[in-house]
């Protein structure tokens, strides 16, 4: 659920180059918070891929070493980053498995993101650099991609709803990312 100051109703839009900018002053506000915590921090989903349509909302991804609940939550709260405390904001299921995570939204007022943190050897932080990479390397799969989500969007504009249904469809997007992996040989 978002916090009561977050938009709950989606919209998705063409491509920002200044996504990338964007990225860099959260990374580096991130960066400077966590210290020797976060092990790497990423630019990942959809606004990481140049020309993919994507909801304005920054994803990015801190990898760290341990997943120290009390240490990260304590940091990043003491710039006023939130905790999500929905359980599909706390593990998630990848590559057969399940791993811990956590979300943090940012301060009231600030710009729109989600921070993912994730342990830097799970499967689940393979996934998000998987999802990027394989975007940024299939002209089609990205216009596809792309296009669904614009669609959807206008169809379905509740965030719940527009995530229930995108769910199983980024499944299907993920074993051709898979594919494209096995076949390109990429590793993260």
């Amino acid at each position: 659920m978002p916090f009561p100051d977050e938009k709950v109703q989606v919209a998705v839009i063409d491509y920002r180059s200044s996504w990338i900018d964007e990225y860099e002053v959260l990374a580096a506000e991130l960066r400077a918070t966590l210290g020797d915590v976060a092990v790497e921090i990423d630019h990942v989903g959809s606004t990481s891929v140049p020309g993919l349509a994507a909801k304005d909302c920054l994803d990015v991804q801190v990898r760290v070493a341990v997943l120290d609940e009390p240490r990260i939550v304590t940091r990043l709260g003491a710039i006023g980053f939130r905790r999500r405390p929905e359980p599909w904001n706390r593990a998630e299921h990848s590559a057969g498995r399940d791993y811990r995570k956590l979300v943090f939204a940012p301060p009231v007022g600030a710009r729109p993101s989600n921070v993912h943190v994730r342990e830097s050897t799970g499967g689940n932080a393979r996934y998000a650099l998987l999802f990027r990479d394989f975007l940024r390397g299939d002209d089609d799969a990205r216009r596809a991609w792309g296009a669904f989500k614009q669609r959807l969007a206008v169809s379905v504009p509740d965030l719940l709803d527009y995530g229930q249904i995108k769910a199983p469809a980024t499944d299907v997007l993920m074993a051709a990312a898979e594919r494209w992996a096995a076949d390109t040989g990429w590793e993260p």
